[in-house]
């Protein structure tokens, strides 16, 4: 990969910017960017980033980070041109196009009526947990800050008992909401979550313990009064199996609070 030249590369990423209305020209362009920019010392089995399982260059953050710089103020003002080029670059399927898609659509005003139908079926195509990350984190920060009914509202769709495949994708997209300290209307998150923590497969331990955790940390007492009712409510019997199983990855105090409860459902269900 050569030195980054950072007038060679703001030139670059601002001719890019003159091709945001126009698709193919724009990826096409932006490909011959970033081959430009590949690294090269990487080659045969670690040509592929570890962690990720998308085609990659190796680009350096920072030709990224400029060609962001250069673009997002147009996504902002331009949102469907935005919407229409995110759709191409996502479906180049490089690592590069895809962060740079949820870049965008994170830009996109939330009130765009498309975007809230995209973000869902991205989330369906998730396989990489680099570019998971991103669409779960910058590319719902604009909806969840400015418009936390709608977030709510897309979540509870990842959420809906019959889209169990997009569970951990919609829990994990509600931790940023939970820790924002300007964030405080916690009842519709839990109306939201009841279905799936009273479902609650195993599948999704580890998400449920950052869940929770999170939860917990923001408000103790309405987070005990959550998971109390949800276990002596539910008529599924992997509720209790699986909180019992995460109990000794949960804060000491709030496990305490669920451990009797548990037990007590637990030998419920045995003598059932």
């Amino acid at each position: 990969m050569p030195a980054i030249d950072l007038a060679r590369l703001k030139k670059q990423s601002a001719q890019l910017a003159e091709l945001f209305g126009r698709p193919l020209e724009f990826t096409r362009a932006l490909h011959e960017m970033l081959d430009f920019y590949t690294n090269r010392t990487m080659r045969g089995e670690g040509a592929i980033a570890p962690v990720s399982m998308l085609k990659t260059y190796r680009t350096a953050p920072a030709v990224l980070k400029q060609v962001e710089n250069e673009i997002g103020a147009l996504a902002a003002s331009r949102p469907r041109e935005a919407l229409e080029l995110a759709d191409h670059l996502w479906d180049e399927g490089w690592l590069e196009t895809r962060l740079l898609a949820a870049i965008l659509i994170g830009r996109i005003p939330p009130q765009e009526e498309r975007l809230l139908a995209r973000l869902t079926a991205w989330a369906g195509q998730l396989s990489d947990p680099i570019v998971r990350a991103a669409l779960l984190t910058t590319s719902l920060a604009r909806l969840r800050k400015e418009t936390p009914e709608r977030f709510l509202d897309l979540v509870g769709e990842w959420l809906n008992p019959k889209r169990q495949r997009l569970w951990p994708h919609g829990i994990q997209a509600l931790i940023p909401l939970i820790r924002d300290p300007n964030f405080t209307n916690l009842p519709p998150v839990f109306d939201t979550l009841e279905e799936v923590v009273t479902a609650a497969p195993v599948t999704i331990q580890s998400d449920l313990i950052n869940l929770f955790d999170a939860l917990y940390a923001v408000s103790p007492s309405e987070t005990i009064y959550f998971l109390q009712h949800v276990i002596e409510n539910s008529d599924n019997p992997m509720t209790a199996v699986t909180i019992r199983r995460i109990l000794p990855s949960l804060p000491s105090s709030l496990a305490d609070a669920l451990r009797g409860l548990v037990k007590t459902r637990k030998k419920t269900g045995e003598s059932a």
